[in-house]
């Protein structure tokens, strides 16, 4: 049989059938890290049903923005929405969203570290006071821990004991190479990916101190964005993609 005819009889069982016409595109992420745990199984179902290939990076809030503000390209951005509303603003982001979900703050020691009481608001500062330095990052969760500081009132007091890596990733590296009585705070969901190096996750922040990052995924201003990227979007918001993170522990967002 002639190769162009082969090639017709394909295409028209292709229709017949269903079958997606695109070709397979390659998909740039950039994603903040505290959704990861849930990111890459979505994104391994994503690729399979679609044969597009996503090539992911995870960055702190602060790098993403920097690596926009550069001009870099990319397809898909993953980050806190409160963020997503700056790039907005600048014209660097389009208006449609799919919220991902949020992901709560904890407490994280080494193997070795006395571990401390963090059942009640009273118990954490106790903690925060006796510790001989206080681990968190400079990206989205840090700021909630300083605004955690500053309403207990003892931000000055942390202030010459605190230890600021630029993200949660080195936060616990920072913990996991540590001394003494130290304490660490950041999203639970990194707390986690680190525990099979031995990193200890105390518990979550309690009732009336605990606060959420709220992550969503949103393309680029218009003009940029691939259709591939359009079908990205829409793959995050479907239901199984959307238990994926629950069991990754990024809850759902109310």
């Amino acid at each position: 049989m002639p190769t162009t005819l082969l090639l017709r009889l394909v295409l028209v069982l292709a229709i017949a059938l269903g079958a997606p016409l695109s070709r397979a595109a390659d998909i740039t992420v950039l994603s903040g890290g505290a959704v990861e745990p849930g990111l890459k199984p979505v994104l391994a179902a994503f690729q399979s049903a679609t044969g597009h290939s996503v090539r992911l990076t995870f960055n702190a809030a602060p790098q993403i923005e920097q690596r926009i503000e550069a001009g870099e390209a990319w397809d898909v951005v993953i980050a806190p929405t409160a963020r997503l509303e700056r790039y907005a603003q600048a014209g660097k982001v389009g208006a449609e969203r799919v919220v991902v979900g949020r992901v709560g703050l904890g407490v994280a020691i080494r193997p070795d570290a006395p571990v401390p009481a963090i059942g009640d608001a009273d118990s954490v500062k106790r903690a925060i006071l006796e510790a001989d330095s206080v681990v968190y990052n400079r990206a989205s969760t840090g700021l909630l821990i300083e605004e955690m500081l500053r309403r207990m009132g003892i931000e000055a007091q942390v202030a010459p004991k605190a230890q600021r890596p630029r993200d949660g990733a080195a936060v616990m590296e920072h913990l996991l190479q540590g001394r003494g009585r130290e304490i660490g705070f950041g999203a639970l969901t990194e707390i986690l990916l680190f525990k099979d190096r031995g990193l200890r996750l105390v518990g979550p922040l309690p009732p009336g101190l605990q606060a959420y990052t709220v992550y969503a995924a949103a393309l680029p201003a218009a003009g940029n964005r691939s259709d591939a990227a359009r079908e990205l979007l829409a793959h995050l918001a479907k239901a199984e993609s959307q238990r994926l993170f629950t069991a990754a522990g990024v809850e759902a967002a109310p």
